[in-house]
């Protein structure tokens, strides 16, 4: 691996940010990589557009903004549009089924986690962007599930711990089952 880019997106309150700092720290910490972290939001403190921005490289980063990412994760209909409904083939695009609905010709390329309505089933609608992580964990080889995890748990409130690791859990299973559906449709 030289430089893989990585961008989350969805609005402000899904988690966004935290999603990428976890994702910073199991690759950079927990791996042992570079990694480069940016975010952008909108002005709203929730609602409004947000995204995080990751390059995780072996050697220190030249150019810490991502500008051809490998993956691009969806978490709203709006991030969908702004960063993902233009990605050419080579990008791996996963999306939260329950909040985007993409365009018709993407479909059969795009990977979709009912993120949200797994941690809602879990209890609390907040930790989607868990379920997202150990989905995209699961999916694409960005950093290790170990890692990812520590990073989890490293990084998550005291006393969320249980909750975050059956919503990181939820997402990978969803994750792996989606990847076996696809090799078995091929």
């Amino acid at each position: 691996m030289s430089r893989k880019e990585i961008r989350l997106s969805g609005f402000g309150g899904q988690g966004i940010v935290l999603a990428g700092l976890i994702v910073g720290k199991a690759a950079s910490i927990f791996d042992g990589k570079n990694a480069t972290f940016t975010q952008a939001y909108g002005p709203e403190a929730r609602g409004g557009s947000c995204s995080a921005q990751l390059v995780i490289t072996d050697e220190p980063a030249a150019y810490p903004y991502v500008t051809n990412p490998v993956v691009v994760v969806a978490m709203s209909q709006e991030a969908y549009t702004k960063y993902a409904s233009q990605m050419g083939e080579e990008v791996q695009l996963i999306i939260d089924e329950d909040l985007v609905v993409p365009d018709k010709s993407q479909e059969n390329r795009i990977l979709k986690v009912p993120a949200t309505r797994i941690a809602q089933e879990l209890g609390r609608s907040a930790v989607a962007n868990i379920v997202m992580i150990g989905f995209l964990t699961a999916v694409s080889d960005v950093t290790s599930v170990e890692a990812m995890k520590k990073a989890v748990l490293d990084s998550v409130p005291k006393g969320t711990e249980e909750l975050n690791t059956n919503a990181f859990n939820r997402g990978y299973e969803c994750g792996k089952e989606r990847i076996k559906a696809a090799g078995e449709n091929q």
